[in-house]
């Protein structure tokens, strides 16, 4: 399984960007997540593969959307009204067994990751 992530870039407070991610292999679900400079990598958002059910973390809530084309084994994280404290470098991953997982241990293989710089 190969993921790569892609669409980062610098945007201003309050603006919005759109990550993709392309998948190759199998995968039960594909999720995002991020890592800040100096902080820990947490999740951020998560997709069903076939059915395409989704979850987010509460800080994304209503500002990020995860979709995905099964067909075209491309994922994509819109995300709005962006924040500067999120700027991070953006993974995608597999999760090839698990379903609705926010750990990043269930998660068993990752892109290269797309950095975000959300200026102030």
């Amino acid at each position: 399984v190969q993921l790569q992530a892609c669409g980062g870039g610098l945007v201003p407070a309050g603006g919005s960007l759109t990550l993709s991610c392309a998948l190759s292999g199998r995968a039960r679900s594909v999720g995002w997540f991020r890592q800040a400079p100096g902080k820990e990598r947490e999740f951020v958002a998560g997709i069903g593969w076939l059915g395409g059910a989704r979850w987010y973390a509460d800080a994304v809530k209503g500002r990020f959307i995860m979709t995905r084309d099964a067909a075209k084994n491309m994922a994509w994280l819109e995300m709005r009204f962006l924040k500067p404290e999120e700027t991070a470098v953006y993974y995608c991953a597999a999760d090839q067994d698990g379903f609705g997982d926010r750990m990043e241990r269930d998660y068993e293989f990752w892109g290269q990751g797309t950095q975000v710089t959300v200026s102030s």
